[in-house]
Formats: C-alpha cells, structure tokens, sequence
C-alpha cells in the first residue's frame, strides 16, 4: 500500500478540523460572539480570577494578540481588567454582568453546536474516537 491509496491520517484530520472549527465559528457568531470571545470567556470564566499571562496560556495565543481581544472585549463591556495590588506589572482579568450573559449565550451555542456534531454517533465511537485523537497527539509529542 502506498501513502496515496488513501488520504494520509494527518491530512484528512487537517481538512476536517479546519471544516468544524469554521462551522464552530460561525455558531459562535450567529450567537452573537465569535471563537476568540468564546475562548476566552471560558478561560476567564472556569477559573475565578486570571491574569492576561496566564489566560494567553490557556487560550494558547500570543500576549500582543490577546491583548487586542481584551481591549475590544472591554470596550463592549464584557469585562474589566485591573492591576494585581502584590504585582502591578500583572492585570487580573474578571467577567462584567453582560459578560456573565454573554458566556452563558455562548455556552447555549456551543452546546447546541457539540450536540449537532455528535448527531448519529453513537457514544461507543466517540469515546474510541477521543482516544484515536490522544494516541494521535501522543505520536507527535504532546
């Protein structure tokens, strides 16, 4: 068997990847949100308080780029930032009211979105699935 008799595994995770994350977005923008808003709500909102450092860690992006998505998150008043008091050079990052409202929008998209793309898959697949996926990202070294 040569690598062209079928599409190479990496490929064809590559395309269908690319595929959901674009269908993911536009969920998230028909809610009224995009990904990098929901994305970091999320971060922002599974842990109390996180300051931009770490927060651009777990969203996995640089400071520079989420510094823009924070500035315009707090122009529309999604959130607040503030100096750290034990570190001024850190800003602690917290959800507004309409923050709060958003995520739980968001949240409301995001788990009508799994539920479409999980339709017709039996739970036994997916789970075999998940592990596939770690195997995958374990042959490359994560």
């Amino acid at each position: 068997m040569t690598l062209f008799d079928r599409p190479p595994v990496g490929m064809n995770l590559a395309r269908t990847a690319k595929i959901v994350a674009q269908a993911f977005d536009a969920a998230m923008v028909e809610a009224g949100g995009t990904l990098p808003v929901w994305v970091t709500l999320l971060s922002v909102k599974s842990k109390e308080l996180a300051n931009q450092r770490e927060l651009a860690g777990m969203i996995g992006i640089q400071g520079a780029t989420l510094t823009h998505h924070l500035n315009a998150m707090e122009a529309q008043g999604l959130l607040t930032r503030r100096r750290d008091p034990q570190n001024r050079r850190v800003h602690q990052v917290e959800l507004t009211e309409a923050g709060e409202a958003m995520f739980e929008k968001l949240r409301l998209a995001a788990i009508a979105f799994d539920k479409r793309l999980r339709a017709g898959i039996p739970d036994e697949k997916l789970a075999e699935f998940a592990e596939v996926l770690s195997a995958l990202r374990g042959n490359v070294g994560d």
